[in-house]
């Protein structure tokens, strides 16, 4: 029988090893990375998960849905699966449907965990869904930013420094004038960071990572001082309130997705927004066709007519406004500046980026998957689980390292990144 014959219920086994064989080294090492990845979860669910309680965890859907699953059980068939892709990734590899079944181990481990911890008690999943969209919404402005930025070409590594000058900036001028005119602020400042971001950059041909650096640090220490020596000793200039979640009529009533979506912030419905405006203009206008031109082949574009300098000055000094919009988020949660209340969300935004493969899309779906690790943990913390709050605190820059060493790999950056431009 030749390789070329078409496969056989019979010939299966031989199918199988053929593909396996073809594998490229690079497919390999992933494949056996993914393998031993599923082991260790594994090995978490048998020594943790299934030392429960037993008691049956009861999630709630919103009004009287509710749904009950025995924790020990299903910590068995969580290690089980687990074990077993764990042997298929590391024999033969599935790379068709790698990334699928990764996706699918990932639900059955957190749902398992999520019985763990609410064994015996009620776990409110509509709560936790809802409270995941917000703590993803400065992530998809950031990441919004971040976007904007390199895709005209110009790295931006200073959205945290962005999103914390953003909320100072909100609070401080929203407690002297009104919240709104502190938005605007916000994104004004930011906006003029960014300017400066693009005009060393550019004009300098500073290295773009380093000026990124320098933003964030002069702005997390500039921030802090001004905290100490302003905030502090005029406490009527750091309370601005906060702004209330908007019901959306008729909405909000649509069971399980109506206290999810349309009971939030305006800031929630605002990051929606600009996902999909952001994504219309990038794929299906001129000046998106320009601004990715400008980001993967600028020579080309500045020959036929783009002024390349000039498309990325408007487009970081739009993200920098973005990115302050983003930041006076924490102002209108909290309802106060508190010194780095940021706590390095921008450089979640940044992975946020990478894994959603610079498409609006894409970043929407990766920060929820961040803000969901937020909610879990906040989540947790009232569980009482015993699981230390400094562990709870890491739990979104951990699944961040986990999230970008496996999908984030081999994601494509504009070809021109990062790199100097020169006008003929």
């Amino acid at each position: 029988m030749s390789v070329t014959d078409s496969p056989t219920p019979g010939n299966d086994a031989y199918v199988g090893m053929l593909e396996s064989l073809s594998r490229t080294p690079e497919q390999e090492k992933r494949a056996r990375n993914l393998g031993v990845g599923y082991f260790v979860a594994a090995g978490i669910a048998l020594a943790i998960f299934v030392r429960g309680d037993g008691g049956t965890s009861t999630f709630t859907l919103g009004g009287d849905s509710s749904i009950g699953l025995p924790g020990i059980p299903l910590a068995w068939i969580c290690a089980v699966v687990l074990a077993a892709l764990g042997g298929v990734q590391i024999s033969r590899g599935t790379a068709k449907l790698q990334n699928a079944l990764l996706a699918a181990a990932t639900i059955l481990f957190i749902v398992t965990l999520m019985a763990w911890a609410a064994a015996g008690r009620q776990f409110s999943l509509t709560g936790t869904l809802h409270d995941a969209l917000k703590a993803a919404t400065p992530l998809v402005l950031g990441a919004l930013a971040g976007i904007l930025c390199e895709r005209s070409g110009i790295i931006n590594i200073a959205i945290e420094g962005l999103l914390l000058a953003g909320a100072f900036t909100s609070a401080l001028v929203g407690s002297a004038t009104n919240i709104w005119i502190g938005i605007l602020a916000a994104m004004a400042v930011s906006a003029v960071l960014a300017l400066v971001l693009a005009w060393l950059a550019i004009r300098f041909h500073v290295d773009q990572v380093i000026v990124g650096f320098a933003i964030n640090f002069f702005v997390l220490g500039l921030t802090s001082f001004l905290d100490s020596r302003v905030l502090t000793r005029n406490p009527q200039l750091n309370g601005t309130g906060t702004i209330s979640e908007w019901e959306i009529p008729g909405l909000s009533s649509i069971p399980i997705l109506g206290p999810i979506l349309f009971e939030q912030t305006f800031y929630v419905y605002a990051a929606l927004a600009l996902v999909a405006i952001t994504t219309w203009m990038l794929f299906k206008t001129k000046w998106g066709l320009r601004t990715r031109a400008v980001g993967e082949h600028p020579k080309a574009a500045g020959t036929l007519g783009v002024n390349v300098l000039r498309r990325r000055y408007i487009n970081v000094t739009i993200a920098g406004a973005v990115a302050g919009f983003g930041g006076s988020w924490w102002t209108a949660d909290v309802g106060r500046f508190n010194e780095n209340i940021t706590n390095g969300r921008g450089f979640i935004a940044l992975a946020v980026v990478l894994v959603g493969r610079h498409h609006p899309v894409g970043a929407l779906m990766a920060a929820l998957v961040f803000g969901f690790a937020d909610g879990l943990a906040l989540k947790f913390a009232f569980l009482n689980t015993g699981i230390p709050s400094e562990f709870l605190e890491m739990a979104p820059f951990l699944v961040t390292l986990l999230v970008v060493a496996s999908v984030g790999r081999g994601a494509h950056v504009p070809a021109a990144l990062g790199q100097p431009y020169e006008e003929q």
